[in-house]
């Protein structure tokens, strides 16, 4: 039997640098959603990254989060936990974040048939605010099965980052949350 010939997934590397616009590998789906709020660019970062019962109140995706390794606050390095509304749970890796600009992360272990997941979230002024744009990129595993899961796991997180970031359009102008961040920041 010969081994599996893996394939380098360039979208991995460049999530480890931060770097998820330059991602074109065919080979590994990206999907993305953006949206324009009416919010300055370091509030839309600051709804972005809330977490606890702030996060639960608008982020559809979640169902429990938490950093991990005694981190107070997200950072560059920084360990998450997630199990999502879908009861699939998986720990990640911020390999960028800039506040008000950017943050990007990678999977480091998660659900079985995710051989490779990233993120990043990318937040621009323009002239009614913000305009945030969110990309995931995956592979699923076994290699054989990517013709048929790809197209499905497109249409899925497709999908799910619309609602979510319908959902964080609807946050950056809740009050409840904006009062979080508000005093989160010492505001």
């Amino acid at each position: 039997m010969r081994p599996l010939r893996r394939r380098p997934l360039r979208p991995l590397a460049c999530a480890r640098r931060g770097l998820l616009d330059s991602c074109q590998d065919e080979t590994v789906p990206v999907v993305s959603a953006e949206v324009v709020v009416r919010a300055p660019p370091d509030t839309a970062f600051a709804v972005s990254q809330t977490t606890g019962e702030t996060r639960l109140r608008w982020d559809p995706f979640i169902r429990h989060q938490h950093l991990m390794d005694g981190a107070q606050q997200p950072a560059k390095g920084v360990r998450t936990f997630t199990r999502s509304r879908h009861g699939f749970a998986m720990v990640s890796r911020y390999v960028s974040y800039a506040p008000g600009s950017n943050v990007g992360m990678t999977m480091e272990s998660g659900p079985w048939f995710f051989e490779v997941f990233g993120g990043g979230w990318r937040f621009t002024a323009c002239d009614a605010g913000t305009k945030a744009v969110w990309k995931y990129n995956f592979s699923v595993r076994p290699a054989w099965l990517q013709p048929v899961a790809h197209p499905i796991g497109s249409w899925f997180l497709g999908r799910d980052i619309r609602r979510r970031i319908d959902a964080f359009a609807a946050a950056c102008s809740d009050p409840v949350v904006l009062a979080a961040v508000a005093t989160r920041r010492g505001s």
